[in-house]
């Protein structure tokens, strides 16, 4: 079964900016496209179990939080930041 992956504005954003302002931009490109697959695949099976159906996963030099629609086979990523920073 796939989910659906959805870049909430804000996340997509927040990817834009980190990846203007990076010195590896094929660094943060794969980050996201990694990601996108693995969240794509099984969500559940990914990251870290936050409160409710959020989750926060580390992929490369990314950290997402994502919220988790199973009935609805959706992923929601709500936010996105440097790795080993708390995103805004």
């Amino acid at each position: 079964m796939k989910f659906a992956v959805v870049w909430k504005p804000k996340a997509d954003n927040q990817l834009t900016e980190i990846w203007l302002d990076s010195a590896d931009r094929a660094e943060i490109t794969a980050a996201a496209r990694e990601i996108d697959q693995k969240l794509e695949r099984n969500p559940l099976d990914v990251g870290e179990s936050r409160s409710g159906n959020d989750r926060l996963m580390f992929e490369g030099p990314l950290s997402v939080y994502y919220r988790v629609d199973v009935p609805a086979q959706r992923v929601l990523v709500l936010l996105v930041g440097p790795r080993g920073r708390k995103s805004q």
